[in-house]
């Protein structure tokens, strides 16, 4: 009897990630698994030489960036605090460089925008002054 075992489903999303990446459909990924197949991920990205970049996302969490160099070297730079802390366009430009469609980005931050216009949420969405 052959004895296999079974591979996680976080692990099988980062392999479909890693396939995706190698067939050119994405240029950068953003993984989030649970902390304990963080040490895996690692290697297996690393036995590929596909470059990434490590943030912490709670407690239990990991963020995984990782594609071409010229993406995680953006990262670097933009994402210097938790994903909720970013500013609308920092969030922008994260979405669009994951490859998200570019409408529903433009959507999500144009609401980001409006919920910081000046009249603090009393001009139901109708100020002319909103940033």
């Amino acid at each position: 009897m052959k004895t296999t075992t079974a591979i996680p489903t976080e692990l099988k999303v980062l392999m479909n990630h890693i396939y995706e990446l190698n067939k050119g459909v994405r240029q950068m990924v953003l993984f989030t698994c649970n902390k304990k197949y963080g040490q895996q991920a690692i290697e297996r990205l690393e036995s590929q030489g596909i470059p990434y970049v490590l943030q912490p996302a709670g407690q239990q969490n990991l963020n995984m960036y990782f594609g071409r160099r010229e993406c995680l070297d953006a990262i670097r730079l933009i994402v210097t605090r938790p994903l909720n802390q970013l500013t609308p366009e920092e969030d922008f430009i994260l979405g669009a460089m994951l490859g998200y469609d570019i409408c529903a980005q433009c959507e999500r931050y144009c609401k980001r925008k409006q919920s910081k216009c000046e009249c603090n949420g009393k001009c139901d969405g109708k100020c002319i002054k909103r940033n």
